[in-house]
């Protein structure tokens, strides 16, 4: 089983699905059109949940100070395309030295909040692990850092190399070391070399993970 948890470069290169912060679009982010939209979130979120949102699925540093001015904008006129979210974030924060935009990480924030993306990946590693027979592997490719550190746990425990369990299938990865039925593949990360890279500058944060299924004999 592989699995490639990238988003859609399709998706996020069209205006009208409201994920590009470079591109004025609505304010959307649904993969699917259902539930709640980012500008549902934006215009609905206290202040306190925007905060807790951005600083939490987005790692931002200013997420007190974005989710401030977001409430005060929505005060004047509800936040409902992707430009105008965009310049309220980037008139209240500092310049990024590395050149990153300064929207990046509250649009990321929304766009895994708005499609549940990490609870997706969980769901999907619990239910992959379970169609693999002894031999098997399941290879993952996480493209940023809360992604890569949920296939990294979920492996180390399946390989017993960790406590704790799934939440999603809470007795499945309780196996003691020396007893677990998983081999981990890669102790540490893959990444993309320079040639990659170079023709595909997407796949730079590319992080590739991999277990394989043990027969019972071995996992003894």
């Amino acid at each position: 089983v592989v699995l490639d948890l990238g988003v859609s470069s399709f998706q996020l290169d069209q205006p009208e699905r409201g994920f590009s912060f470079r591109a004025d679009g609505p304010l959307d982010m649904r993969m699917e059109k259902a539930g709640r939209s980012a500008q549902d979130l934006v215009n609905s979120l206290t202040e306190s949940e925007l905060a807790d949102m951005l600083f939490t699925l987005g790692e931002e540093r200013h997420a007190r100070r974005i989710a401030r001015a977001i409430v005060a904008a929505r005060r004047e006129a509800p936040i409902t395309t992707t430009l105008r979210l965009a310049e309220i974030i980037r008139a209240v924060t500092p310049r990024d030295p590395s050149g990153i935009d300064r929207a990046t990480r509250s649009f990321q924030a929304l766009r895994l909040a708005v499609n549940d993306e990490l609870g997706e990946v969980e769901r999907g590693l619990a239910g992959a692990v379970q169609l693999l027979a002894p031999g098997g592997r399941l290879v993952v490719v996480a493209f940023h850092s809360l992604e890569d550190r949920i296939v990294k746990r979920f492996m180390a425990q399946a390989a017993g190399r960790a406590g704790g369990a799934s939440r999603h299938d809470p007795g499945a990865l309780a196996h003691p070391a020396g007893t677990a039925p998983f081999r981990l593949l890669t102790p540490k990360a893959l990444r993309p070399g320079e040639a990659e890279t170079a023709a595909n500058p997407r796949a730079r944060s590319a992080r590739l993970r991999a277990i394989e299924r043990l027969a019972l004999q071995d996992a003894a």
